[in-house]
């Protein structure tokens, strides 16, 4: 089976900007696209960024058992799909998953061979500074992600890998060395 590579990590942390300058590096890894309740945000596409669906869709897939992991997160959910994974996986592609910290709880459970790598913010300021400067939340969301961030931070020593994402290039790379690592020992 294909390698599965988590990356977790509070909202606001960079794991979407990381995992594209991964992809970019490490060609062969394919990312999975997730299902989420939240609404688009401008430029992103259904099928593309998220899997976009309403609650009753995301409810109705979870009692059918499609989801490789799913979670509540800052009042919306989210989830890894079966299908998506499945497809990427049976063709021999790497994948990575960017999950939140509940749902990378579940994969470790259903997948332990999965490699989880937990991104820290450089300070909890940082996250702070970098939720307000996306301009995507309203400062409830902002507020409800930062209290959310706070019990994930106290998580990242049940992962196997942390990477601080202090320096963007630094982060990368980091992350490109434990890529690199597993897809040869694997």
């Amino acid at each position: 089976m294909a390698r599965v590579f988590v990356i977790t990590g509070p909202s606001g942390v960079g794991k979407g900007t990381l995992i594209r300058n991964l992809l970019s590096r490490v060609p062969e890894l394919e990312l999975s696209v997730s299902a989420t309740t939240r609404r688009p945000r401008p430029g992103e596409e259904d099928g593309v960024h998220y899997h976009f669906l309403t609650d009753e869709q995301f409810e109705q897939r979870v009692d059918e058992g499609a989801f490789v992991e799913h979670a509540d997160y800052s009042g919306r959910r989210y989830g890894t799909l079966r299908s998506e994974l499945e497809k990427r996986t049976a063709a021999g592609a790497p994948v990575v998953l960017e999950i939140e910290v509940q749902g990378a709880r579940q994969v470790r459970e259903t997948m332990p061979d999965a490699v989880q790598v937990f991104i820290v913010p450089p300070s909890r300021e940082a996250l702070r500074e970098r939720l307000v400067g996306r301009g995507t939340d309203s400062p409830e969301d902002v507020e409800r992600r930062l209290g959310v961030a706070e019990q994930e931070l106290t998580a990242c020593d049940e992962f196997q890998y942390r990477v601080v994402n202090d320096r963007l290039e630094d982060a990368v790379s980091e992350l490109e060395r434990i890529v690199a690592r597993e897809l040869r020992a694997g």
